[in-house]
């Protein structure tokens, strides 16, 4: 077993760093690692499907990167990965899944999608090139809704109950009244998701409104 973190750590920009952050959820983008040095690939995805999953799940284990199978990735919590671009898996996490795909539908007005399509709208929303897209804000700051990520001067912010906390490579710090954002870094339509009623699983160093 590797000594030192290993390059799997999933930033709210959607990069992937080598960090010794724990994280409470995983996922992946598909295969994009060297099973024989537990390194990444050059490419940052293999598809479109960037999914969250349970870190436990059925009593399941796997060897991190051991294998020629899809790349294990790590978040600080469920804003995070939003954040990233990534959606609930349908198999570990179906009921989360289900409902953000309720929310996804009510938010557009329309029929339930499905996965591959609630990816294909994701992935044009996450990207720009093959850089992290930063949207436009849709509302002033205490309009958006709780799990929301912004950005203000480099940093990511995780908005709840009116509160601005900054994500760091050691985990969330002490919260603050932000003023003032450069952009948004969850996508839209998963906001739109959130406004709807998608409630995101948060870490514990936040405190929620009652």
């Amino acid at each position: 077993m590797a000594n030192h973190p290993l390059q799997n750590r999933v930033t709210p920009f959607g990069d992937i760093r080598a960090i010794a952050q724990r994280g409470m959820l995983t996922g992946n983008r598909g295969i994009i690692h060297d099973p024989a040095t537990q390194t990444l690939l050059p490419r940052r995805w293999s598809g479109k499907a960037w999914i969250v999953c349970r870190c436990e799940f059925k009593g399941r284990r796997r060897a991190v990167m051991a294998t020629r199978s899809w790349t294990e990735l790590f978040f600080l919590d469920e804003a995070v990965a939003l954040s990233a671009g990534h959606r609930p898996c349908f198999f570990c996490r179906h009921e989360a899944a289900t409902a953000f795909r309720s929310a996804f539908a009510a938010a557009r007005g329309e029929a339930l999608m499905s996965a591959k399509a609630m990816d294909a709208v994701l992935h044009a929303e996450r990207l720009d090139g093959k850089r992290k897209r930063i949207h436009p804000l849709p509302s002033r700051l205490a309009g958006l809704p709780d799990g929301t990520v912004v950005t203000a001067g480099g940093d990511a912010f995780t908005l709840v109950g009116g509160r601005a906390y900054r994500w760091t490579e050691r985990g969330y710090e002490t919260p603050l009244q932000l003023t003032h954002a450069d952009g948004l870094l969850t996508p839209p339509s998963t906001v739109a998701a959130l406004r709807a009623g998608y409630r995101p699983l948060l870490h514990p160093d936040m405190i929620l409104p009652s």
